[in-house]
């Protein structure tokens, strides 16, 4: 079989960037950014929060091929913002989302072992 090994979707080869960025030189606060070994999950996620920015005119994302492991999220922003920061920015409060989504499941799930223990 001519298929890849498993691993290869998800370990970033040696001397590899997980993020790289290229400037659009043709449209002024445009980028492009190359996220590997990443997929549609991260893709939409990031889009979706990149369209939160209210300084953000675009984002998009697509993946180049099946076999290849790889997003590319293009970013264009208005003057007062640049596609870095609003990518920076995105990731940050994604960051933050989930880990506030991480604790509350933790508590929850404290409290249904707590009134398991009581006989409830």
């Amino acid at each position: 079989m001519n298929a890849p090994d498993r691993y290869e979707r998800f370990v970033v080869p040696e001397g590899t960037k997980k993020v790289s960025y290229e400037r659009d030189t043709k449209i002024v606060n445009a980028a492009s950014f190359t996220v590997e070994r990443e997929d549609h999950t991260v893709g939409n996620i990031l889009r979706m929060q990149l369209h939160r920015d209210p300084n953000v005119l675009f984002a998009g994302y697509k993946l180049p091929h099946p076999l290849q492991y790889k997003i590319i999220v293009r970013i264009h922003t208005m003057s007062q913002s640049s596609p870095t920061q609003a990518y920076s920015q995105a990731v940050n409060d994604l960051d933050k989302e989930l880990e506030y989504l991480k604790q509350a499941f933790e508590d929850e799930k404290n409290r249904y072992e707590e009134r398991m223990k009581q006989g409830f």
